[in-house]
């Protein structure tokens, strides 16, 4: 929904910026809020998916424990760690954000910066769920046990 409405308003602000001569700063900044919801949230959609970007030269070629070894070991030293590292940073400035209500510095741009803000940890959030998903299924993997199925529309089957 975050691309639509990104795709919509883009166009609505190109069309009253050079047919009607308008320009709208809420309008501007809700298509920076839109773009970061869009990243921010779907990154651990996108992980489940198996859609970051990884070196497919050697994964792909790997065994299913070869895979599962990657998943793991990449969870627990890069992915977890570093979703931790920005969670811990973004809580100074998110109590401060949410302290004042931290609004736009454009007089009349949207008021929402606090909730912007908020998207970073629950990103980071996510992230760790995710991961800790991905390396319980890595683990089940390892361990011979059989995983949990993914749910049909991850899978391919609609």
């Amino acid at each position: 929904w975050f691309a639509l409405g990104l795709v919509l308003a883009t166009a609505l602000i190109v069309i009253q910026r050079y047919v009607f001569g308008y320009a709208s700063t809420k309008l501007a900044e809700s298509v920076i809020y839109m773009h970061a919801g869009l990243f921010l949230f779907a990154s651990a959609s996108t992980l489940l998916q198996g859609g970051h970007v990884r070196v497919d030269v050697f994964f792909a070629r790997m065994s299913a424990r070869g895979r599962a070894w990657v998943d793991l070991l990449g969870t627990y030293l890069a992915l977890i760690p570093m979703s931790a590292l920005i969670l811990w940073s973004s809580t100074g400035y998110l109590n401060s954000t949410w302290r004042i209500l931290e609004s736009s510095r454009e007089s009349d741009g949207l008021a929402f910066v606090f909730l912007l803000k908020t998207a970073i940890p629950v990103f980071a959030i996510l992230m760790i769920l995710q991961g800790a998903s991905m390396a319980a299924r890595a683990a089940m993997t390892l361990a011979n046990q059989p995983s949990p199925a993914l749910p049909d529309t991850i899978e391919g089957e609609v």
